[in-house]
């Protein structure tokens, strides 16, 4: 038998542990990256899709496009008290895509999109799942990850792939319609 000394057994034990953790990064990228083909497509087909019932000139055939893009993902506005449109939210069966109005400019840095929307709500479901898959109630492909894609610090969408449940969509978009409310105020003062 080989024996190897406790400080050999602890570098062992370290390298395995950084080799552990650069696979489940680089599995979250390769999540990430798959996530936004994933939306790009949407995308793309609702863009042809809208070009070609431009296109074609009877009514009838036009009617048979629309539910074809409603099916692909269902948009929900989201407004402000006054009613102002602020983001719409793209919702499918695996994916909530929020897409802020090209008018109104959201940075990542105004409060409390930061503390409130990514560290507690989005937080708290990530530390579910994670406990959740730890403890096998769940498959770690199933587990909720958000990423924001952005131009500068200036929101252009947030991406949520596997919330899973209505309610918990639900509770994203009436968060989101919150804190992006509030941003617009904390950036006027």
């Amino acid at each position: 038998m080989d024996y190897h000394s406790e400080e050999e057994m602890r570098d062992i034990l370290e390298l395995r542990e950084w080799i552990s953790e650069e696979i489940e990064k680089r599995q979250k990228e390769i999540e990430k990256l798959t996530q936004n083909i994933r939306i790009l497509d949407l995308l793309v087909k609702q863009s042809s899709f809208s070009k070609a019932s431009r296109l074609v000139s009877p009514p009838p055939a036009k009617k048979n496009l629309e539910p074809a893009v409603q099916e692909a993902a269902n948009v929900i506005p989201m407004k402000t008290q006054d009613n102002q449109v602020i983001a719409n939210a793209h919702v499918t069966q695996d994916e909530l895509v929020i897409i802020p109005s090209e008018e109104i400019a959201l940075d990542i840095e105004t409060q409390p999109f930061k503390s409130f929307f990514l560290g507690r709500i989005i937080g708290n479901m990530e530390s579910q799942d994670n406990t959740d898959v730890k403890s096998g109630k769940i498959p770690q492909n199933t587990a909720i990850s958000c990423m924001v894609n952005k131009e500068g610090n200036r929101i252009r969408e947030i991406l949520i792939k596997n919330y899973r449940q209505k309610e918990r969509a639900n509770e994203i978009i009436n968060t989101a319609t919150w804190s992006f409310s509030r941003m617009i105020e904390n950036s006027r003062k």
